[in-house]
């Protein structure tokens, strides 16, 4: 499937003539942006979508336009998820395991980016805890619920690329507290944990990989400076000019989500399982010093034994054995 599709294709352009009537699939993240767009996508493609956001008035307004779909399509239901709170992800995760209705995928889409300094319920620190520490404990526990042959989706974001997770200060009780650093290291657990779920599910037929949407304006960038982002964006158009490059151009909110939906449903699990991928197909591996809007997955995010030293940390953090 690699080739198909590219930056600038829509979930549109990647469903195109594809039916998923019978599917069943899971996203978090449907009050805004992408996840709104991606259960759009799947539910007007006869998808049965659940969607789960922490503000479910919030989603049920979001959503209106999606539910319009149904009546010819497929189906949205809602469910209340908190993923900063591990109480909201058990008793959200309790709920859908005593339904017993199965996934085909599981499109782990919310999510928080450089939020100031802080902690979730648990105690954990806001962005590891939400992006990664919620979707953990919330994606194994409902992993029975996941057939044969499915998928598992992993939001993850170039922002890998600002750090490693740090898995002996992973609240930030010794290290200085930066937004972008602490983001950094929950897009790479995003990945790391897309990596180890593969390993370990991979027999059943069940893949797991991590996506990056692009760069997007949406709810996201709500912790930035209004200035910020038009600042960030000056910066990477300036040094493309000095490369007698184009300047860059975000994506809109379909061509954002069409990667998740490309891996979740086109993409062919072989060929993503465990992997990183980026504009409708798999990344490769880059080392060394990368422009910001430039192709490319650092190695560490990849690591098996790293992926293996996060989960076996995150069940620690957490208090459950998967």
């Amino acid at each position: 499937m690699t080739g198909l599709f590219g930056a600038t294709s829509t979930t549109d352009d990647v469903l195109s003539g594809v039916d998923l009537s019978g599917k069943r699939v899971l996203v978090t993240g449907v009050s805004a942006g992408l996840g709104v767009e991606t259960a759009r996508a799947l539910v007007a493609h006869g998808a049965q979508v659940v969607g789960a956001a922490r503000d479910l008035a919030k989603a049920e307004a979001a959503t209106a336009a999606v539910r319009a779909l149904t009546a010819n399509a497929g189906s949205l239901e809602l469910i209340e998820l908190d993923l900063a709170s591990l109480t909201s992800v058990r008793a959200s995760s309790h709920a859908l395991l005593a339904d017993k209705r199965s996934f085909d995928i599981v499109i782990a889409n919310a999510g928080v980016m450089a939020a100031p300094f802080g902690h979730t319920a648990d105690g954990f620190e806001t962005q590891f805890g939400t992006n990664h520490l919620g979707h953990f404990t919330f994606v194994n526990r409902i992993a029975p619920l996941i057939k044969e042959g499915g998928r598992l989706v992993n939001l993850s974001s170039s922002g890998h690329r600002f750090a490693d997770v740090d898995l002996d200060d992973p609240n930030f009780e010794h290290t200085a507290y930066d937004p972008w650093l602490a983001y950094g290291r929950s897009k790479t657990a995003n990945i790391l944990f897309a990596v180890e779920f593969d390993r370990r599910h991979k027999e059943r037929g069940i893949r797991a990989t991590a996506v990056h949407p692009g760069g997007i304006q949406t709810e996201l960038a709500r912790h930035l400076d209004p200035g910020a982002l038009g600042a960030m964006l000056d910066k990477i158009n300036s040094d493309l000019a000095a490369e007698g490059k184009p300047p860059y151009q975000l994506k809109t909110i379909p061509q954002g989500a069409a990667t998740s939906v490309w891996a979740g449903v086109v993409a062919i699990g072989e060929e993503v399982g465990g992997r990183y991928c980026e504009n409708c197909h798999v990344s490769t591996v880059t080392e060394g010093v990368i422009s910001p809007v430039s192709e490319g997955v650092l190695a560490y995010a990849l690591n098996p034994e790293r992926a293996k030293a996060l989960w076996a940390k995150s069940e620690e953090m957490v208090g459950e054995r998967f």
